[in-house]
């Protein structure tokens, strides 16, 4: 019970009186072996933290395990949320060791150029998480794969939870993909703001208006990738996200007329959707289309929201209304 915050001693306490319930405390500390104030003391932690407890006959009872383990639980994380707190807090360290640095040697390297595809992710991920105002994404893809989206959704919807303002611009293709036009319309409807651009070259992800990464080579990104702190290289790529956002169009507009008609949808979403309609068994809708059950129900989940449907029978119903199916 060391990782939920218990001494071994507490524990060993805490354990001596699941196995003898409703007993005194008077010679514990000689069957444990241990000096009776240190058992004393860890017989205290364990009363306040509400896993002992007096008994109106002068005697001592355990919580139940699983009341235990909910509280201890529940109070690490509390601890854990508080320590992430003040490490997210600490930037500011940065600036002050830096003033305590010898002058010859405080030359902080401004750009710094990465190759290597695993440092590059990591970085991104670093940056991501500790970001605690604002991420700005330009991305020109057409569709994002299914392991894509696995991996960034967790650090997305974490960002968003935190409060984190996201802006990403991607191009219009990319809504003509059911899987990445529906992880769009998720991240939209928890917070994010999406637009979108007919043609689009650009690579840019800024974190918190103070650090920003683009492509070495925008037409080859396996090259490697610059990650930019000088002032004014950031302004200056802080200019460009903010002419493209300006010409791009938010989501909720786009998939508004979208969703009036069935041209909105691909060929493999209606297909979907009327096997959906008319077939029990995802296995068998899934075999008669000739994708993975996997893939047929992702494309499920992306009707759902396009049709802002709770359930299946309902997507069922509002697109018939529609003239759908």
């Amino acid at each position: 019970m060391r990782v939920l915050g218990l001494s071994e001693l507490e524990e060993s306490v805490y354990r001596h009186f699941l196995r003898n319930p409703d007993t005194t405390d008077g010679d514990i500390h000689l069957l444990l072996r241990a000096d009776r104030g240190t058992v004393a003391a860890a017989e205290a932690r364990l009363r306040e933290l509400g896993l002992l407890y007096a008994t109106d006959r002068q005697t001592v009872s355990p919580t139940d395990p699983a009341i235990a383990v909910d509280r201890l639980t529940d109070l690490r994380l509390r601890e854990l949320h508080q320590e992430l707190q003040e490490v997210t807090r600490s930037r500011h360290l940065v600036a002050e060791l830096r003033e305590e640095q010898c002058p010859a040697l405080a030359s902080p390297q401004s750009v710094e150029r990465m190759e290597n595809v695993a440092q590059i992710r990591g970085r991104i991920y670093d940056l991501a998480f500790f970001a605690r105002e604002e991420i700005l994404s330009v991305e020109p893809y057409t569709a994002l794969t299914p392991e894509n989206i696995e991996h960034s959704r967790p650090l997305d919807m974490r960002c968003l939870s935190r409060g984190v303002r996201i802006r990403n611009v991607v191009l219009l293709g990319a809504l003509d993909d059911p899987p990445t036009a529906g992880y769009l319309r998720e991240l939209a409807a928890k917070g994010a703001q999406i637009r979108a651009v007919p043609d689009l070259s650009e690579r840019i992800l800024v974190y918190d208006r103070r650090t920003a990464l683009v492509p070495i080579d925008p037409e080859d990104t396996s090259r490697g990738a610059l990650v930019a702190q000088e002032t004014g290289l950031v302004s200056g790529i802080l200019a460009l996200f903010e002419k493209i956002w300006c010409h791009a169009t938010d989501l909720s507009a786009i998939t508004a007329d979208a969703e009036e008609s069935p041209d909105g949808l691909a060929e493999t979403e209606l297909q979907v959707l009327k096997s959906m309609c008319h077939v029990g068994k995802d296995e068998i809708g899934a075999r008669d289309l000739g994708m993975s059950v996997r893939t047929y129900r992702r494309h499920v989940a992306d009707l759902l929201r396009v049709l802002g449907a709770s359930s299946r029978p309902h997507a069922a119903l509002l697109a018939r209304e529609r003239g759908w199916i």
